[in-house]
């Protein structure tokens, strides 16, 4: 054993002297130190490193928003291509704009949000088809739609009491589609969203008013436009549950409706038809209306005959009592108001005595009626032909 090694190791069992580990600790010590400040260093400028990375990108992200929000991206020009889009009843100019974004005419819907908040004539956009163009810049966009030459579609007005067979023509004479394919079309009353009471049956739930036909729709689409307009009217007017307090099926209603339509002339003589309807039900007494006659011939005239009074169909009113088997024609607001809120009386008894002039007078007896059924004749008299 030498010095150095009576030094390092005095106890001779490896145990290095006190003074030899004091000096070896006081190393690690400040080994330690220097790890520690070159750690706090480095972390400090990672940190830094950090907030600017995250200031800096946040800076760059929130001018990015604001300007996308300030200047929301926008094609430039008149575009090119046609595409047809329809604008809907009472849509406003976020719809618009996300309709038109939607089929590709504009960049976005804030652009054009923009240029109709600017444009003082944009609550004039009316609704339905339009023939637009694809890349459009927002501001060419509004003027088209401001454009009635831009209008694409075919407007229509149902007027209201007609059978869906005259329906079929009217849309024919319009559209081009034959009146066979919407008679085709009509056999699908799953496809067309009857409500479930109409079973199957078109008449009586193809809603009369105006409309904006697609000019690349179908005979089912458009059939369908009509059907979706009287479930939107039923629902709104809550037609089920009214019904139902009236202890009536829905489609007794529409039925009752139909008749009140198809009889009727001026509006305020609607519920009092509907109480004729309702007085000869209870009584037991015969509808005798010729109207579900002529209905039954697939005719329209003023009078029958007495042999079209034997024909023999359920719809047949003078053979059979009570109400038709369904709806023989299609209905608007003022007849389902009417069916459901026939106007009190006593009546049995309705001619029109000027049909003309849309007159109807009503009688409770048969004194009455014959009164009234005399004017009627004169009227005839003075009217041949007719």
């Amino acid at each position: 054993m030498n010095d150095l090694d009576l030094f390092s190791d005095p106890y001779g069992d490896g145990r290095p002297s006190d003074e030899v580990y004091g000096r070896r600790e006081q190393r690690r010590v400040r080994k330690r130190q220097k790890r520690r400040r070159r750690n706090g260093r480095a972390a400090a400028l990672f940190a830094m490193a950090f907030l600017v990375a995250v200031f800096g990108t946040g800076g760059v992200l929130g001018y990015a928003w604001l300007d996308n929000k300030w200047h929301p991206p926008d094609y430039a020009g008149q575009g090119s291509g046609s595409v047809t889009v329809q604008i809907k009843k009472g849509a406003s100019g976020s719809v618009i704009g996300a309709t038109l974004e939607e089929h590709r005419v504009v960049k976005s819907a804030r652009a054009f949000v923009k240029a109709y908040n600017k444009e003082t004539r944009a609550s004039s956009i009316q609704p339905g088809f339009y023939q637009m163009r694809l890349k459009m810049s927002s501001a060419a966009a509004m003027a088209l739609l401001l454009n009635p030459k831009s209008r694409a579609g075919n407007q229509i007005t149902i007027p209201e009491g007609r059978r869906a067979a005259e329906i079929y023509q009217l849309l024919a004479k319009k559209t081009g589609i034959s009146a066979k394919e919407f008679q085709n079309a009509a056999k699908d009353g799953k496809s067309l969203g009857l409500p479930p009471y109409a079973k199957g049956r078109v008449e009586g739930y193809l809603y009369p008013g105006r409309y904006d036909l697609d000019p690349n729709g179908s005979a089912r689409q458009i059939l369908k436009q009509m059907v979706d307009r009287f479930n939107e009217e039923a629902s709104s007017t809550d037609l089920v549950a009214k019904a139902r307090r009236a202890k009536m099926n829905p489609a007794t209603v529409v039925t009752i409706a139909s008749l009140v339509q198809a009889e009727g002339g001026k509006p305020a003589d609607l519920p009092k038809i509907s109480r004729v309807i309702y007085n000869r039900v209870k009584k037991g007494m015969k509808l005798q209306f010729d109207t579900t006659v002529l209905y039954a011939l697939d005719e329209r005239r003023l009078t029958v005959t007495e042999k079209d009074l034997q024909i023999q169909s359920p719809y047949n009113t003078y053979l059979h009592a009570g109400l038709p088997p369904g709806p023989i024609s299609n209905p608007g607001a003022d007849a389902i108001e009417a069916a459901l809120a026939p106007k009190p009386g006593t009546w049995l008894y309705f001619i029109a005595t000027d049909p003309t002039n849309k007159v109807t007078k009503f009688a409770t007896t048969e004194a009455e009626r014959q009164a009234i059924e005399k004017e009627f004749r004169e009227w005839q008299k003075a009217h041949p032909g007719q």
